[in-house]
């Protein structure tokens, strides 16, 4: 992970910041130095060395060599037991161990933890914890072999400083390691009114403890259960801050207790001040530690709960989609069996049609052609002119029943092949050409009285040419059906709200109620004087079923009958 600077910064650069900044810690660290003992507490540079050298990459190395090497050369300057080449060479070897330990540290980490972040889970963070362990072995142990060769460190001491060495730079990375790469990152402050008041009581808790330190007959007990005091605290920051508030929290404490401890104040002050450094070392590395691993801990089960909720919604996005698919699949399913059942029973009915037709055709075009050429054969024969102009009129009534016939067919065929029309339309003219037309086509046309009523006051758009078929069809029924004595035909129009309501009643002869189930059907006739073809009353209801509108027929015998009609306008 490269930090993201501002500038582009030259290698050069990097390694004289790196180098300046491990000074500056290494005099921190010379701070805080026990009187009388050449071992530190803690080791800074150790842990801004291994945080710069990942953050910045392995080329900034020379930066951690130079660094050392100024600050042992400075702090052992001024000894009059060492010379300046043992100085020097003491200095060297510590920088070299110092270097090496890093190196191999950043190394472990890209090869083994393989994340420049290694705190995201408690197996990483353990991971980090014997990576530390490890290269702090490396530097530990070329800088007391160094400290041994030169003189400086005898054999009796030689195992105990050389534990105290590692202990100290162990310690140096568990405090400003991941204190570094967590300021490194993008940190997210996210202050509820849950964290403002946890964060009240847990400053309220510490003023507590500190008002029982006034306390005379409490000192003594509360010193010595300090550590026990603060690690709840501590925990408390990993288990409900960011690891930068909990690493924080733990730096401010170690520093604070170091520094209480060479004042000679606190619970880790011993007869010994070795005996006292270990002790503080070990209470440092185990709030250290425990801080790190449960932050950790923390962090994998808020991104393993913060998974199961995304994966939670997810699921919920694909079985609500693949819900909506099913119902979607079985909706189309159904509409293509409904549709299938559809034209099934349209193919049913059309087959049903077509016999029919077949067998009304063969009977209806044949019965008036064969009447015409009999006609023929008798005018041939007859030589009385009375009787020729009687078969004209019997052959022309022939030719004009099979002409009505001839239309009512085109008038299906055109029905079931042509689109809807969107006309606009006046019912007035329209009724009065419909009653003109069968004056000329029906012998007695003049002889029906019509009264028409019709309500229009706002434009009507529907099927003209459909509407014309309905009229007439009807409107000829009710002319060819009539009475002997005056026969009426009422038509009434009422347009409303998009509804045309028509009304044709007449006087004529009715239809018997036994027929009425039946008259929509093809072919079918209500009576036996074999005027129709059967196909009017069809052809008015499949026009009908065109334009989504609706018939009713009631009729009577001897008084009458009357069709109604409802048909909305078309949009």
């Amino acid at each position: 992970m490269n930090v993201k600077l501002p500038l582009k910064y030259k290698l050069d650069l990097k390694i004289i910041g790196v180098a300046l900044l491990y000074y500056l810690f290494a005099r921190v660290g010379y701070f805080f130095a026990f009187e009388g003992s050449t071992a530190l507490p803690t080791w800074p540079p150790s842990g801004i060395g291994f945080a710069l050298i990942i953050l910045l990459g392995r080329s900034s190395w020379p930066g951690i060599t130079i660094g050392s090497l100024v600050a042992n050369v400075m702090a052992y300057w001024n000894n009059p037991h060492l010379p300046a080449q043992e100085i020097i060479t003491i200095s060297s070897l510590i920088a070299l161990g110092n270097t090496l330990e890093a190196v191999t540290g950043t190394y472990l980490v890209k090869k083994w933890i393989r994340d420049d972040f290694p705190f995201r889970s408690a197996k990483n963070a353990f991971r980090f914890l014997f990576v530390t362990m490890i290269m702090c072995w490396i530097g530990a142990g070329i800088s007391t072999w160094g400290l041994y060769i030169n003189d400086v460190v005898s054999s009796d001491n030689l195992l105990r400083t050389g534990i105290s060495s590692w202990v100290g730079n162990v310690v140096g990375i568990l405090l400003f390691t991941p204190f570094i790469l967590a300021c490194s990152r993008k940190i997210h402050v996210r202050l509820t009114t849950g964290k403002a008041i946890e964060v009240g009581i847990f400053i309220l808790l510490l003023g507590g403890i500190i008002a029982l330190l006034e306390v005379d007959y409490m000192v003594a007990t509360l010193e010595r259960a300090l550590p026990f005091l603060v690690l709840p605290f501590l925990l408390w920051l990993a288990f409900r801050f960011e690891l930068i508030v909990a690493i924080a929290g733990v730096l401010i404490t170690a520093l604070l207790s170091i520094y209480m401890t060479i004042g000679g104040v606190g619970p880790f002050v011993l007869s010994d001040s070795y005996n006292s450094m270990l002790l503080l070392q070990i209470f440092i590395g185990v709030i250290s530690i425990s801080t790190i691993i449960l932050s950790a801990t923390v962090r994998e089960r808020y991104q393993a709960q913060n998974k199961l909720l995304e994966f939670n919604e997810n699921l919920e996005a694909m079985v609500q989609e693949r819900t909506r698919a099913l119902n979607e699949e079985i909706v189309t399913r159904k509409n293509a069996e409904e549709k299938i059942q559809r034209t099934n029973t349209e193919l049913s009915k059309r087959n049903t049609e077509l016999d029919n037709f077949v067998y009304s055709v063969s009977h209806d075009l044949r019965a008036p052609i064969a009447s015409v050429l009999g006609l023929i054969n008798l005018a041939k024969k007859d030589t009385d002119g009375i009787m020729k102009d009687m078969y004209l009129d019997m052959i022309h009534k022939s030719a004009m029943q099979q002409d009505h016939f001839i239309k009512e067919i085109l008038d299906q065929s055109r029905n079931s092949r042509l689109e809807v029309k969107r006309e606009e339309i006046h019912f007035e003219p329209l009724i009065d050409e419909t009653f003109n037309q069968l004056k000329f086509a029906t012998s007695t046309g003049q002889s029906v009285q019509k009264v028409i009523r019709i309500n229009q006051e706002a434009p009507f758009f529907s099927d003209r040419w459909r509407l014309k078929v309905i009229l007439n069809n009807i409107i000829s029924n009710s002319i060819r059906y009539r009475n002997g004595k005056d026969p009426v035909i009422k038509v009434n129009v009422e347009i409303r709200e998009h509804l045309a309501t028509l009304a044709i009643e007449d006087n004529g002869k009715g239809i018997e109620k036994d027929h009425l189930p039946n008259i929509y059907k093809m072919f079918y006739r209500a009576t036996d004087d074999g005027a129709g073809s059967g196909l009017g009353l069809y052809i008015v209801k499949e026009a009908i079923d065109k334009l989504n509108g609706h018939i009713d027929i009631e009729s009577e015998v001897g008084r009458g009958t009357t069709v109604k009609l409802a048909i909305p306008e078309l949009i």
